[in-house]
């Protein structure tokens, strides 16, 4: 397996409400998962705890034979090549297209940048807004800056917070078909939690449904039909 996460625990301070209760999960190589829940389930809590911001109470995270995490081990967040796509995309204002895309290559040589630019920018169809601003830009053109950005240094795994959230409806369902596509065309394995059960359909090969930290439900996302708001105990 690719990724291996077990019993993965996370408890915030000054609280006694546990956020993430012996989550464990395998991914292949290439596989996305979406992990699926209401407010407060802890999807946005794993996601941090993937990628370093925080540090889990016990259990271990594994990556390509690498612990990210367990007893004697702890990357620091830069070191672990994890990109991640946030809700409001996060892109730097003040730079072009091409700037907030390169930002994360700067260990990378200037031919090298490059290229690398004018792969992504083809990938996610913005070849020609490569000296636009933001603000120049409609929010799905945003959502796709982002996930250029966030793909150009070739992370061993990609997250995703609430990519949609802020596209509308008739949006949303077009770029969920371009990121599936996206992803699967440069394998890259990646995970997104959402509260959208068409998110999960659309975009994931695996799905899990968290409720209060804990996963009740996973397989594949033709098979869970139950209602998100119908509380699945396992």
């Amino acid at each position: 397996m690719y990724i291996q996460i077990k019993d993965l625990c996370f408890t915030y301070k000054k609280t006694e409400k546990i956020a993430v209760d012996h989550f464990s999960i395998d991914l292949n190589k290439g596989e996305i998962l979406s992990i699926l829940g209401e407010s407060g389930s802890g999807k946005s809590t794993i996601l941090r705890l993937l990628a370093g911001l925080e540090v889990p109470s016990s259990g271990s995270i594994k990556v390509d034979d690498l612990f990210l995490f367990s007893k004697s081990d702890f990357v620091l967040p830069e070191k672990r090549g994890i990109g991640m796509v946030f809700q409001d995309y996060a892109l730097f204002p003040h730079m072009t297209v091409a700037k907030n895309i390169t930002f994360g290559l700067k260990k990378w040589g200037r031919k090298q940048v490059q290229q690398r630019l004018e792969e992504v920018l083809d990938l996610v169809n913005l070849s020609d807004y490569q000296k636009r601003y933001p603000h120049e830009l409609s929010g799905g053109q945003q959502q796709r800056v982002a996930l250029a950005r966030a793909l150009a240094p070739n992370p061993v795994l990609l997250l995703f917070d609430e990519p949609f959230s802020n596209l509308d409806a008739n949006l949303q369902y077009k770029i969920r078909e371009e990121l599936r596509v996206i992803l699967k065309k440069t394998g890259t394995t990646s995970i997104f939690v959402t509260h959208d059960e068409n998110d999960a359909r659309t975009l994931a090969d695996k799905m899990v449904i968290l409720n209060e930290g804990k996963m009740v439900k996973s397989g594949r996302p033709c098979d869970m039909l139950s209602p998100l708001n119908e509380k699945v105990h396992a």
